[in-house]
């Protein structure tokens, strides 16, 4: 049983999201930082007993625990109002165990307290997929009433499209998968298509959700002059060479998106609630974890993946 230090809180589990880095990190993808390491970063908990110090989060409360799970505070970075590029954090489930488990420690201070309005089961993919899809719609530079491609369709895909459209852009989405073509085109998608194939229109902005370098020049090709293309995961396979007049020329901008600081999460989990969205989810009980990460894998169902552990 873990037990709660100095300014944390021991939180029992009630959901936690399936996300593509908990197989990046079951994989090998990503260096092991902890080994034997708990997965699990999209976690929806009740908090059970406060550590010393504690002044922010009470017993019976509801919390979200999310990937970033702590910084120096210290750093240039964290001094300048961007903690995600912190030279010494630590993330849930990589550094520290996460929530595949009955219970979870985290630091109250990068804890969220969630929106009345989503349940368990919908609140949790909200903590990574949903936050770090923000950051990559914002990093994007996608213009009022823009044109938005997003590349790959899962969990993170499917709330980024929900913002964007509520927001006013015309969103197109390229993936493989017929079954997250018809997904994003109920959820508003102006069109879908091949992952690989053109949008109907030059993009203003694009986001690879997928992890798959190969989509990176297809990506830029699809800019319109000016367009900025936002790359969202933690781990991408091999970038092919680039040729500078046909992808990146008329000032097109190629940027990657790393982590995301607490400012972000606060302000998705307000807009989030604001529009209403909607998360598509399948339930797995926390014994099929494996089951569950296979199935994300291979593609075998729509939107998020989410462990039910109470």
């Amino acid at each position: 049983m873990p037990r709660p230090g100095a300014g944390q809180v021991l939180a029992r589990v009630s959901t936690c999201g399936v996300c593509r880095t908990d197989l990046h990190v079951v994989e090998g993808d990503l260096p092991v930082r902890r080994p034997r390491v708990v997965p699990g970063h999209e976690v929806v908990a009740y908090v059970e007993e406060v550590g010393p110090g504690c002044s922010r989060l009470q017993a019976g409360q509801r919390i979200g625990v999310p990937w970033l799970g702590g910084t120096c505070g210290r750093c240039r970075f964290c001094r300048s109002g961007r903690e995600n590029l912190c030279t010494s954090p630590v993330f849930t489930g990589w550094d520290m165990d996460g929530g595949y488990a009955e219970r979870v420690v985290v630091d109250e201070a990068f804890a969220y307290v969630l929106p009345d309005r989503f349940d368990d089961e919908a609140a949790a993919p909200l903590l990574c997929a949903g936050i770090i899809g923000y950051r990559a719609l914002r990093l994007a530079a996608l213009p009022p009433g823009g044109r938005l491609g997003i590349y790959g369709f899962g969990g993170s895909a499917h709330l980024t499209a929900q913002v964007a459209v509520a927001q006013g852009a015309t969103v197109h989405v390229m993936t493989r998968s017929e079954q997250d073509r018809e997904l994003a085109l109920s959820l508003g998608a102006a069109s879908a298509g091949p992952v690989a194939g053109p949008p109907p229109e030059p993009l203003d902005s694009a986001i690879v959700f997928a992890p798959v370098g190969t989509l990176v020049p297809v990506a830029l090709e699809a800019l319109d002059r000016g367009g900025t293309l936002a790359l969202a995961g933690i781990h991408l396979s091999d970038v092919p060479v680039l040729d500078y007049q046909r992808h990146l020329f008329q000032e097109r901008c190629l940027r990657s998106v790393t982590a995301n600081t607490r400012a972000d999460g606060e302000a998705f989990l307000a807009i989030a609630a604001r529009i209403g969205l909607a998360p598509t989810t399948v339930a797995y009980p926390l014994d099929a974890a494996d089951r569950a990460l296979s199935d994300l894998s291979e593609g075998r169902f729509r939107g998020a993946a989410v462990l039910h552990v109470l």
